[in-house]
């Protein structure tokens, strides 16, 4: 239940956005921080069919229409935030450069390299904050890992696994732009395996060759739901990455050093194992992810700290990603750089 709009007073450094897409994700979106956040508000929204949202977006006390360009030309509006079709997203973004306005873009960044290294460039000749929305950043889980591997607790770190699956695949239906491999390239790797894929680039930095295989076992739609692959990464380690489309939600990461482990599962559970002690076991407060990274969105616009996905990462991400569907298409492996 979203907080009644016209309750939530305008102070100094409110952000106001608008949200571009207002589909499931982009109400999840607009539900996280409208009427609850104090540094930034949904004052406006596009979408394709301004009627199927209508409902939603009164309820939010948002006005609703169906001109990106117009929205661009808005002073009231700060930034913009975008839940669109992945192969729409460059074009957007440099527009909303061009227009001087901030851009927080849903996962994938772009659908390829070069799209993705041009559009950061495009940001960053304009001077905008350009915020990739990798929002498992900003899960405890991570966090204390990461301050763990920081400490060299794992000793020299040898090899990472994780998978991101779900049954997201189900829910798709003919006619829908999930639904189309050119959106999603590499079954679940737009959906959830660049989640898990940025995941380990923050974690254990960049990847520099791939193995991967990707099919259609039981999809009616034409898209593959079982992708994995095998990783090399820059410092030395090997790891494996798999994402399903058609299977019961998990969530792991799980990473092998020479003196112990460490594994994330689900994402809210942290347990440890250092040589022939007991397993250490954390579990983390759930957090709304997507609020915090709206929030760090805004954090970066009003200058108090950088986004903490920095754009370079994403446009890793992108890369490794691209060569991953390459990889799989080709049946062996692919070279990052």
């Amino acid at each position: 239940m979203i907080a009644p709009f016209h309750r939530m007073q305008r102070r100094k450094h409110v952000i106001d956005a608008a949200i571009v897409g207002l589909g499931r994700w982009g109400q999840r979106i607009v539900g996280s921080v409208q009427g609850q956040s104090e540094v930034i508000r949904f004052v406006a929204a596009v979408t394709r069919t301004p009627a199927n949202a209508a409902e939603f977006a009164d309820g939010a006390g948002i006005v609703v229409g169906d001109d990106y360009s117009a929205i661009l030309k808005r002073a009231d509006v700060d930034a913009i935030v975008l839940a669109t079709p992945n192969s729409q997203h460059a074009g957007q973004i440099v527009a909303a450069a061009e227009a001087g306005k901030h851009v927080l873009v849903e996962k994938p960044f772009t659908l390829d390299r070069a799209s993705a290294a041009s559009t950061a460039q495009a940001a960053a000749n304009a001077g905008i904050v350009l915020a990739p929305a990798h929002n498992r950043r900003f899960l405890p889980s991570i966090a204390e890992l990461r301050g763990r591997l920081t400490q060299g607790q794992l000793g020299t770190l040898c090899h990472v696994e994780a998978n991101y699956s779900s049954g997201s695949g189900y829910r798709y239906r003919d006619g829908m732009w999930r639904a189309l491999r050119a959106e999603s390239p590499a079954g679940s790797m737009t959906a959830t395996g660049i989640h898990i894929l940025d995941g380990l680039v923050g974690l254990f930095g960049r990847i520099t060759r791939v193995q991967a295989q990707s099919r259609r076992r039981v999809l009616a739609i034409d898209i593959d739901d079982t992708t994995s692959a095998l990783l090399d990464f820059e410092n030395g380690m090997t790891g494996y990455l798999g994402t399903l489309g058609a299977t019961a939600d998990d969530w792991r990461l799980q990473v092998f050093g020479a003196d112990g482990w460490a594994e994330i599962r689900p994402d809210n559970r942290l347990c440890i194992k250092i040589g022939e002690a007991e397993p250490e076991a954390i579990v983390f407060e759930r957090i709304d992810t997507v609020r915090a990274e709206l929030e760090a969105f805004a954090a970066a616009i009003t200058g108090e700290a950088p986004y903490p996905v920095p754009v370079d990462d994403a446009v890793h991400g992108v890369a490794v990603m691209e060569a991953i569907d390459l990889a799989a298409g080709e049946g062996g492996a692919f070279k990052v750089f």
